[in-house]
């Protein structure tokens, strides 16, 4: 038994089981790592397979239905602005049938009087100047216009 105590207190046989120790650890923990490494790959690997073919099989038509939504949105509200300019042309196609209202509207647009009426025009003299200079083309022959639009063409060539 002294012997075997004194075996056992040696440097070599305590580097020797150091050793075992440590080769033990090692090895469970690479058996581990590569059982864990194994089975998450490929589990993972088949999930992300059938995520990406998910994706692009419903990519294209997941666009369609946006974009058809988005048509069909455009059309129901163009359809209401219709329906509301039809409301506005009858509302107003009615007014028209008032003889009142068509009174009013071609006294104030047509600038008609009744009789026993006096009428009167008040002319903004901004608009009657430009009105003026607009009219000056007008005043004169058709070929002295037409002889001023060759000039002014060759002028913006040079």
């Amino acid at each position: 038994m002294a012997v075997k105590d004194k075996d056992r207190f040696s440097t070599a046989t305590r580097l020797r089981a150091l050793g075992e120790q440590t080769a033990a650890r090692v090895y469970r923990s690479q058996t581990k790592r590569q059982q864990r490494r194994s089975r998450l790959t490929g589990r993972a690997a088949l999930l992300a397979l059938v995520l990406c073919t998910l994706v692009v099989a419903l990519a294209y038509p997941m666009r369609q239905y946006v974009s058809q939504r988005a048509e069909i949105a455009d059309l129901e509200r163009e359809q209401e602005q219709a329906r509301q300019k039809v409301e506005q042309l009858r509302d107003l196609k009615a007014r028209w049938q008032d003889d009142a209202y068509a009174e009013q509207q071609i006294r104030l647009r047509l600038h008609y009087v009744l009789p026993g009426e006096t009428g009167y025009v008040v002319v903004d003299p901004d608009a009657a100047k430009q009105a003026r200079v607009d009219a000056g083309a007008a005043d004169r022959p058709w070929y002295a216009n037409v002889w001023d639009g060759v000039d002014k063409a060759d002028a913006v060539g040079r």
